[in-house]
C-alpha cells in the first residue's frame, strides 16, 4: 500500500480536516511528513519561527505545536523538545503566511482555529499553576514552593 500523501494526511487530521478540499491543498504543498524522536529540539526560543507541526502520533496527537510563526517578530517565544516519539507533518510557515495574507477568508478561519487551541492551552496552565499553588500538599503540588 502506497504510503498517504500529504494532503490525504490533513484530509484525516481533526485540527484541518474539515476544512473545504481548496483551502485544504493549499498548506498541503507547504507540508511534508516527519518523524520525530524523544529528546528532538523542535526550536529554541528566539530562534525564528520557520514552520509548525500538526500532530499525528505521540502526546498531543490531532493537535500542533508552533503558533509563534503567526505574527511578527516571527521567532519562538518558548523552546519545546519531542516528549515522545511522534509522527508530524512539518508544514513551512512562510507561504501559509502569505496564503493567510492573500485569502481573508482561508487567514480568518485558519487564525480562528490556532488561537482557539492556543486559549483552551493557556487555561489548562492556569488551571495546572492554580493546583500547584492554591493546593501545596496536593501531589500536583508537593514539588512546587513552600
Amino acid at each position: 500500500m502506497a504510503p498517504l500523501s500529504v494532503f490525504d494526511q490533513l484530509v484525516l487530521h481533526p485540527f484541518l480536516g474539515d476544512l473545504p478540499t481548496g483551502w485544504l491543498r493549499r498548506p498541503a504543498a507547504h507540508g511534508r511528513p516527519v518523524l520525530r524522536h524523544t529528546g528532538y529540539r523542535l526550536f529554541r526560543e528566539e530562534s525564528p519561527a520557520e514552520h509548525f507541526w500538526l500532530l499525528r502520533s505521540g502526546i498531543g496527537a490531532g493537535s500542533f505545536v508552533g503558533w509563534s510563526w503567526l505574527s511578527p517578530p516571527y521567532r519562538w517565544t518558548l523552546g519545546a523538545a519531542v516528549a515522545e516519539d511522534c509522527h508530524a507533518i512539518e508544514v513551512d510557515a512562510a507561504p501559509v503566511r502569505l496564503l493567510i495574507s492573500a485569502d481573508p477568508a482561508l487567514g480568518r478561519e485558519l487564525t480562528a482555529r490556532f488561537l482557539n487551541v492556543m486559549g483552551s492551552r493557556l487555561q489548562a496552565a492556569r488551571h495546572r499553576l492554580t493546583e500547584l499553588y492554591a493546593y501545596p500538599d496536593h501531589p500536583a503540588g508537593a514539588s512546587g514552593p513552600g
